[in-house]
C-alpha cells in the first residue's frame, strides 16, 4: 500500500528567525483530505566532546520554552546549505572553547518527526585541545565537565531529557564499546 500523501496546497503561516510554520492540506492515501502543520527549519549539529581523562564537556543552558536551565550537549543550528560537519566543529569551539584532533560522526535522526523537518547530525569529539570561547551575542552558557560514566547514568536515570544529549551518549557509549572489542579482537 502506498501510504504517501500528495499536497494539495501549502500556505506559509509564520517566519521567523529559525523557523517557517506551514499549514499543508494534503490528499490521504484512502482519498480523503487532512490538514498537516509544518515546522521547518535547517537542522542542527550535537557534539559528544569527550576529554582525554573520559569526561564529557557539557553545556547549561536556560532555555525559554521549559523556563529554566537545561545540561545538554554543545549543538548548533545549521545555516541552510552549510555541511554539518563544519558547524559541528565550529559550534564545539563557538560554546566550549576547545578543538578535537579526531571529529568522528556517529549520524543523524529526527528529533520530532511529527511535525517538523529538523534533523540533527552526532558527532563524537575527542583529541581535545584549547580553542577560543566566542558565543552569540544573545548565547549564555556555563560549561561543565562530567565522568562519561556519569553521564550515561544521568541518562539512564532522566535526569538528561534533551533528546539529543541522550542520543548522542547514549551512541558514543556504543561507539567505545565497539572501539574495545575490536582493539581486544587486535591483541592489543
Amino acid at each position: 500500500m502506498d501510504m504517501s500523501e500528495k499536497t494539495l496546497a501549502s500556505e506559509v503561516l509564520f517566519e521567523g528567525k529559525i523557523i517557517t510554520l506551514r499549514r499543508d492540506t494534503v490528499l490521504l492515501p484512502n482519498g480523503k483530505e487532512a490538514t498537516r502543520e509544518v515546522v521547518e527549519h535547517p537542522g542542527g549539529v550535537a557534539i559528544v566532546p569527550v576529554d582525554d581523562a573520559g569526561n564529557v564537556l557539557m553545556v547549561r543552558q536556560y532555555r525559554r520554552p521549559f523556563d529554566r536551565l537545561v545540561l545538554e550537549l554543545p549543538a548548533g543550528k545549521l545555516n541552510y546549505g552549510e555541511d554539518h560537519r563544519a558547524c559541528g566543529i565550529r559550534e564545539l569551539e563557538e560554546e566550549t572553547g576547545m578543538k578535537a584532533k579526531q571529529f568522528t560522526y556517529m549520524g543523524a535522526f529526527y528529533p520530532t518527526p511529527g511535525f517538523c523537518q529538523e534533523i540533527i547530525h552526532l558527532y563524537l569529539a575527542t583529541g581535545l585541545y584549547a580553542g577560543t570561547v566566542h558565543l552569540d551575542e544573545d548565547e549564555f552558557l556555563e560549561v561543565e565537565r562530567y565522568p562519561f560514566a556519569d553521564v550515561v547514568e544521568m541518562v539512564m536515570r532522566g535526569e538528561l531529557q534533551d533528546a539529543k544529549s541522550a542520543i548522542g551518549i547514549l551512541k558514543a557509549k556504543e561507539l567505545f564499546a565497539r572501539q574495545a572489542v575490536r582493539l581486544r579482537e587486535e591483541g592489543r
